[in-house]
């Protein structure tokens, strides 16, 4: 009775502690996840300022200079999407005007195949997509300000980065100081295992994300999608949220396509490229590049990205994955939580995975060649 009771109260304190530290990430997000993203982009960024600082500039100068590149960089995107952004906003009227009357005309085929010409069912299509748009502009009114709202918090990201650079050693040594003498060496391993992994991680969505602006903006051009430089940098953004990012991408282009330009057969052939491009990212791309060292399988990433939207939008939604990963790393190396080690990792399913000797046995092409 004792023991059952003990586990009861264990499960009672452990949903406690859950639900209390879902309410302060919810109530604290203003300053949270600015935090929480300048320490992800400072693990990108500490190998430029190593190395700056291997080459003898003081610690203060180098995070100066890494921080400040980094910024430079930052706004020439910026400054990209801006003026290509600037000539879609300065042609939206004509393009809004095109995509009611792609609308209308699609309406007019649907009722004349279905037999619905009817008063209620006339411009039905129209008057849900201006719903949906009145929705929409009335969602970015109240994200950008939201955004205003909280543009002092993200102005102090490269404020964050920067002390997060510079303290890094104190940070460890604070670390080292919780723990006991005898537990330092695993501690030093699961730092060094973290600063690898996350490094590895930030630059290898980096290092995609450019590699999907060259090949997004390149494939809309060849299809003939207009803006096809804006839709392709956007559509690659999209791809710091992990799995989801190329369907939200390819699915701005598409819209585009078959509601404003009004070509089935563009859209199509967008479908198409983008249904290519997401096996490419997700079979080619990222494992090479990224690395599979965030052994995090992908029911847990999947829900972790949809719990970090629901707490922190977009942004929870992005450090999610990396964060989880960071967890996964101190439950490999803490015995007392190998089952959750086990429970967010891909292990356990070998025998269920596909696999080119199993294809080949479904195939039959071993008895053949026996």
């Amino acid at each position: 009775m004792g023991e059952k009771y003990n586990t009861i109260k264990q499960m009672t304190i452990g949903l406690l502690f859950g639900i209390l530290l879902v309410y302060v990430l919810v109530t604290t997000r203003e300053l949270l996840y600015p935090i929480f993203m300048a320490v992800l982009f400072a693990y990108l960024l500490y190998p430029l300022e190593k190395r700056l600082e291997k080459w003898g500039l003081p610690r203060l100068l180098a995070n100066f200079i890494t921080v400040i590149s980094a910024m430079a960089a930052f706004v020439c995107v910026i400054i990209l999407l801006y003026n290509q952004l600037s000539v879609f906003l300065s042609d939206f009227p004509v393009l809004q005007e095109n995509a009611l009357k792609n609308l209308d005309r699609l309406q007019h085929t649907i009722d004349r195949k279905f037999n619905g010409q009817s008063p209620e069912n006339e411009r039905w299509l129209r008057k849900q997509v201006m719903d949906g748009l009145e929705f929409s502009g009335n969602f970015l009114k109240n994200l950008l300000l939201a955004t205003t709202n909280t543009l002092v918090k993200f102005g102090l990201m490269p404020v964050y980065i920067f002390l997060a650079l510079y303290y890094r050693n104190k940070f460890a040594s604070f670390i080292y100081r919780l723990t006991p003498v005898q537990s330092h060496k695993e501690t030093h391993n699961i730092i060094e295992e973290v600063s690898q992994v996350t490094k590895r991680y930030m630059a290898g969505v980096v290092i995609v994300i450019l590699i999907l602006c060259f090949i997004n903006s390149t494939g809309l051009l060849l299809i003939g999608v207009e803006y096809a430089i804006l839709l392709g940098i956007l559509s690659a953004f999209m791809n710091f949220i992990p799995y989801f990012g190329t369907l939200i991408g390819g699915a701005i282009p598409l819209l585009y396509t078959f509601i404003v330009q009004g070509d089935p057969n563009k859209g199509l052939a967008v479908l198409g490229f983008f249904l290519a491009v997401q096996f490419l990212e997700n079979n080619i791309l990222t494992p090479n590049i990224t690395g599979s060292k965030v052994n995090i399988n992908p029911l847990v990433t999947i829900l972790s990205i949809i719990v970090g939207g629901m707490i922190w939008g977009l942004p929870g939604m992005f450090v999610a994955v990396p964060y989880v990963g960071m967890f996964k790393i101190y439950c490999d190396h803490n015995p007392g939580l190998s089952a959750w080690s086990f429970l967010l990792g891909t292990e356990g399913t070998e025998k269920h995975a596909l696999t080119l000797d199993k294809l080949k046995r479904f195939i039959g092409l071993n008895d053949k060649k026996e």
